[in-house]
């Protein structure tokens, strides 16, 4: 194996029908059929070997979806590869047609620990692997130690604790072998910008949900707290990535943060940026003005710094290719980026020690709309994400 393909599939509810997810939401069997066919061509374009699945409630509606994808192959291999009888089989282009299919690809499912009954339901994820996986899958959600988060006051004083003991939805963490190496890859889906609104005890909905009182500051807290919980799954799987580095892993990370590549949350994730040179940055112990790091000591920080880090592919190709813009998500208008594949140093093109390179990227989001278009039973049924892919190559002696 010398190349391999890795993508990130927001699925959008997948469920089996008639079985109600949320509250008062389910699909018909016709629905359900719709969204079956549309999922299996999606899988079949992306033709990925590895894929991260969002949104996922139950593990048999996405083997039913892998299975159809499997068998529409079939189909399209019988009509477009010749067989060992025609002297022209061995051209490089039907190797690009060829679809491989999901035969007999592993697939993990981390379903989600806060599920409840139906019109309560809360997905999860699943990976999919051609290359199947090195040991078991591990789940992380509820966390072994409530994590908290201490916070001050301007001017100094306790300002209490921000506390988390469980994920919105769980990460999937599987190691997948890559040529002679083993790569740890990481699905999630980080928590929305939907609010965080409370309910009063003994009420039946909480007061900023009634729009008849639009509540506009309460509402504005409830986004607040979204975007407390997003930052801190952020956090819980920043530590998980550093671990895995530290340990000499090279890492993955795919999947829907939820926030665009700028954002806190994104940016506690993928690592700090180092300094050009910190030479020229006063020392945390400066007794000095002129107190400033070594020369090599500037050598060992952004060393440090850039062990840890993780990369967007979607910026090294539009880094690569001068493409005008990629986006995987689309409301109101705006078109932004929040499904993201991100990378350890193993594979960026400027380390000299990479494990492999990333040679294409690939977005499917002709079906993106910003929630306008006329065809409505489209916008319920298909993705409300478009589907990323990164193409690699591996470096010689992993091949």
């Amino acid at each position: 194996m010398s190349d391999f393909t890795i993508a990130s599939f927001n699925v959008k509810n997948l469920i089996g029908a008639n079985s109600e997810y949320y509250r008062f939401e389910e699909y018909t069997p016709e629905e359900y059929a719709w969204k079956e066919d549309w999922l299996a061509d999606q899988l079949l374009s992306l033709s990925a070997d590895i894929v991260c699945f969002q949104e996922i409630f139950d593990e048999a509606p996405l083997r039913a979806v892998v299975a159809e994808a499997d068998r529409r192959a079939e189909i399209l291999n019988a009509a477009v590869i010749p067989d060992q009888s025609k002297g022209y089989r061995r051209k490089a282009i039907f190797r690009k047609l060829n679809s491989e299919g999901y035969a007999n690809a592993a697939l993990a499912f981390a379903p989600n620990a806060n599920d409840g009954e139906p019109g309560h339901r809360r997905p999860g994820v699943a990976t999919l692997s051609r290359f199947g996986f090195t040991g078991a899958p591990e789940v992380i959600q509820i966390l072994p130690e409530p994590l908290h988060i201490p916070l001050q006051e301007l001017g100094g004083g306790d300002a209490g604790h921000y506390t988390v003991t469980r994920l919105s939805r769980p990460i999937l963490k599987v190691r997948v072998p890559l040529g002679g190496a083993t790569v740890t890859v990481f699905n999630c889906h980080l928590k929305s910008k939907l609010g965080e609104l409370i309910t009063p005890p003994g009420a039946d909905f909480p007061p900023e949900a009634d729009l008849t009182k639009y509540d506009a500051v309460g509402r504005a807290m409830g986004s607040l707290r979204a975007a407390l919980r997003r930052m801190a799954e952020a956090w819980v799987l920043r530590r998980e990535v550093v671990r895995e580095l530290q340990s000499g892993n090279p890492v993955m990370v795919l999947g829907d943060l939820n926030d665009g590549e700028h954002a806190v949350s994104t940016e506690i994730l993928t690592g700090e940026v180092p300094f050009k040179n910190y030479s020229w940055m006063r020392r945390h112990d400066a007794k000095t003005k002129n107190d400033r790091y070594k020369r090599e000591e500037n050598i060992a920080i952004t060393e440090a710094i850039d062990s840890l880090r993780l990369h967007s592919a979607e910026k090294l190709f539009v880094r690569k290719s001068a493409r005008d813009m990629v986006y995987t998500a689309a409301f109101g208008g705006n078109f932004e980026s929040i499904d993201q594949i991100l990378m350890s140093r193993h594979f960026h093109p400027d380390y000299a020690d990479r494990l492999g390179e990333m040679t294409y990227f690939s977005v499917l989001n002709d079906h993106l709309t910003d929630g306008s278009h006329p065809e409505a039973p489209y916008n319920k049924l298909a993705s409300d994400h478009g589907q990323i892919m990164a193409h690699f190559s591996l470096a010689a002696g992993d091949k």
